[in-house]
């Protein structure tokens, strides 16, 4: 068995068709099904069922399916490893952000990476606070910056700066007027949540729990995936929201959005890591980058 026969097997498998595997890898479809039936051939078994012009996994297949899975994780893993330890931080580095530090934070610190390591290729996804600190967990991501607290041993949980969170209102909103307001005055309005996983929800969550207000005691309207949703949603209505100032920032200047008088704490961004993967260099000095403070004007 072969790491080829591996990789020929898994796209097979992935794709359901010999010839989309093949253009997959770049190789002929007669040498994708030579590999597969070597491999059928050196261990005596079926490994695909071939179902008129498909193909399919025979329960066999399926059960292999997830340790050449694994095998081939592991070389590519040894292969970076040697490839790392024989220079200058290169490769593709997998940065999964939540959405506040993916569209407010980040982007600054990227450009000093991007200018100081060229030959590194950064790949960004973007999805909530539990989402990045899945994407680490499972291998998807390299690093994950939130602002939301993350509750996983296995992941190294490092603090690279902050944000503030701020409550925010429509012009139409009662609240506009910009009278202090009293945290039993919170129960009084509807509100537009961020969805459950956001640490922006996370944050405001933890904050009514240190006022003494059951968070499911508020009025809520509408939940919703972004930031940009949330802040269209309260500036069309008269709901209130709690956001990361720099999403609202510029709404606030131009007068579309107004925060009323009711502090609102400061939450940390963490970076995460997973504490039993190499760490390359192209993380070590992404790490560094983080870990320097903001860029001028950032």
């Amino acid at each position: 068995m072969t790491l080829e026969q591996l990789r020929i097997f898994l796209a097979v498998a992935v794709e359901s068709h010999v010839t989309r595997a093949a253009e997959q890898l770049n190789l002929t479809q007669s040498t994708v099904s030579a590999a597969v039936a070597a491999l059928e051939a050196r261990h005596d078994i079926k490994l695909f069922n071939r179902v008129g012009r498909g193909i399919e996994l025979t329960e066999a297949g399926r059960l292999f399916l997830p340790q050449a899975r694994a095998v081939l994780e592991q070389a590519d893993e040894a292969a970076r490893l040697l490839k790392d330890l024989s220079g200058a931080p290169s490769g593709t580095l997998s940065i999964h952000a939540s959405q506040t530090v993916a569209s407010y934070w980040l982007p600054s610190r990227l450009m000093v990476y991007r200018e100081r390591h060229p030959p590194v290729v950064l790949a960004i996804s973007v999805g909530n606070t539990r989402q990045a600190a899945e994407a680490v967990l499972a291998g998807r991501a390299d690093l994950a910056v939130v602002e939301g607290q993350v509750d996983a041993p296995a992941l190294s949980v490092t603090r690279v700066g902050e944000d503030r969170l701020v409550l925010v209102v429509g012009r139409r909103h009662r609240w506009a007027k910009g009278e202090g307001l009293a945290p039993t005055d919170l129960l009084t309005t509807s509100w537009i949540h961020r969805e459950p996983g956001s640490g922006t929800r996370a944050g405001l969550e933890q904050e009514l729990q240190r006022l003494g207000i059951a968070p499911a005691a508020l009025q809520v309207a509408l939940e919703l995936p972004s930031n940009e949703a949330v802040i269209a949603a309260v500036e069309a209505g008269t709901g209130a929201a709690v956001l990361s100032f720099r999403a609202v920032e510029a709404h606030l200047a131009q007068g579309r959005l107004v925060m009323p008088d009711f502090p609102m704490p400061t939450r940390p961004f963490f970076l995460l890591r997973h504490r039993e993967r190499h760490e390359t260099r192209a993380m070590r000095a992404m790490v560094a980058v983080l870990g320097e403070g903001p860029p001028d004007g950032a």
